[in-house]
């Protein structure tokens, strides 16, 4: 089953309606929209994806997510990706979009953040670990292990969006 897209300009404006794969291979803007997750401490969700996926297998990753579909806002994909992936249905709030050039292709990416109450149930055919690390553990993480191209641009707009720089 192909993955469909709507293919933006740099306005973000849908241009047409495209194959994800063909978005990605022609280096067409698309959006994604992620959501780093924390729980009533602070801490942050880490995931680390399934080995068989065909994008960064075994890659730690700070925000789940992914395209957006055709006709989807950004909030309502970072909605069915938690589902999707985590298992979970908390509120997202919206924090920044921006334009990423950085990845696979160029992409429009748009960051969220939810509280998450209840406990990941992840989806093991895309997620083979998750775990909650405070900031400090979490750049330290990252300087330690492969990461998606995504999640250090990801979390500096998100500290950004904040108005505060990590812990």
């Amino acid at each position: 089953m192909i993955e469909r897209v709507e293919r933006v300009d740099e306005q973000d404006r849908v241009l047409a309606v495209v194959g994800r794969d063909e978005a990605v291979r022609r280096g067409w803007l698309h959006r994604i929209a992620v959501t780093v997750c924390r729980d009533r401490e602070g801490r942050i969700l880490v995931h680390r994806r399934s080995e068989h996926l065909a994008r960064f297998p075994g890659h730690y990753e700070v925000a789940s997510g992914g395209a957006v579909a055709v006709g989807e806002s950004y909030e309502e994909a970072a909605s069915r990706e938690l589902a999707e992936e985590l298992g979970v249905r908390p509120p997202v709030r919206f924090l920044v979009k921006f334009l990423n050039r950085g990845g696979l292709s160029p992409h429009w990416l748009a960051v969220h953040e939810a509280v998450l109450s209840d406990a990941p149930d992840p989806d093991p055919d895309a997620v083979m670990w998750h775990g909650w690390l405070s900031e400090s553990e979490l750049l330290r993480s990252m300087r330690e292990n492969p990461f998606t191209p995504d999640s250090a641009v990801a979390l500096s707009h998100y500290f950004a969006a904040a108005g505060r720089e990590p812990a």
